[in-house]
């Protein structure tokens, strides 16, 4: 599996809270969150809770000993956990958080997992791309900011609504009804969105970090179809350099958005595996 990666940092006074990293056969993309302001919470900071975690999940991933991705996911959140634990408010809903997107290709098939809001874009051999996401993040967002449908931006009113939303959407994570995402609990890897395909299936598979996603929605600059192009053209790079070139478009209009780490990971030449033929078998066939 050839596997090509590239990550940008959305502000240049500010650490990357992305990870992408790979070891033979698969890949893991973390998308780091937190809140500004929060160190009173966690004096290590959200980047260096992604790096930890990402660096934990390739070194379990590296044994290839065939456990379920979410078993690895949740012993990975739990080492980090303790890791600062006794030290930080890991349990408050502001602290060091990170969304997870995996894949690993395992005989004959792919496997993902996906938790919070990064993107898997499957590239099938005889049928379009298939995405997959977890949309529960998504979905409490919107209902906790329809409040703020009507009210002038930049106003104290809309500010102090605004407010109110973001502490709405603190108390769905992690909990039933809610979203899930990487935290300070392992149990919330078991509600990952999980899945397998044939590897004979597809030519390939793209993730995409919640800031490199942008390209599609809310841009709208191309579709899913137009990533696969651009990453079989300019590879990861290419598709960050175009969010940013349409970000600077943007700036200072009503669809501006502040420009947010992207990353991408881009994977090709998927082994095909075959089974073992028998020796005796072998032997027969010679």
């Amino acid at each position: 599996m050839d596997v090509s990666l590239a990550t940008n940092a959305g502000r240049a006074d500010r650490p990357n809270e992305d990870f992408v990293g790979a070891v033979p056969g698969a890949v893991v993309l973390l998308d780091g969150a937190g809140i500004p302001g929060a160190e009173s919470l966690c004096s290590h900071g959200v980047a260096w809770y992604t790096h930890r975690l990402g660096g934990a999940l390739l070194g379990h991933l590296s044994l290839g000993d065939g456990r379920e991705l979410a078993a690895i996911l949740a012993t990975a959140i739990g080492e980090i956990a303790a890791e600062h634990g006794d030290t930080c408010d890991i349990a408050d809903p502001s602290s060091p958080q990170a969304t997870v997107a995996m894949v690993r290709a395992d005989q004959d098939r792919l496997e993902w997992l996906l938790l919070a809001d990064s993107y898997l874009v499957l590239d099938r051999v005889n049928s379009g791309p298939l995405v997959v996401t977890d949309e529960r993040e998504m979905t409490a967002r919107r209902e906790c900011a329809a409040p703020l449908a009507g009210l002038v931006l930049r106003t104290p009113e809309y500010d102090r609504v605004r407010a109110s939303c973001a502490t709405a959407l603190r108390t769905r994570r992690n909990q039933p009804g809610g979203y899930w995402i990487a935290k300070d609990d392992p149990r919330a890897a078991r509600e990952a969105v999980t899945g397998s395909r044939s590897l004979t299936d597809l030519n390939g598979v793209a993730l995409l970090s919640n800031g490199a996603s942008r390209i599609v929605s809310p841009y709208g600059r191309t579709d899913w179809p137009g990533v696969l192009d651009l990453l079989r053209a300019s590879g990861p790079a290419g598709v960050i350099a175009r969010v940013r070139q349409f970000e600077a478009q943007a700036d200072g209009s009503a669809d501006a958005q502040a420009p947010d780490d992207a990353t991408v990971a881009h994977c090709t030449y998927l082994p095909r595996w075959a089974p073992a033929v028998p020796r005796d078998r072998a032997r027969l066939q010679a």
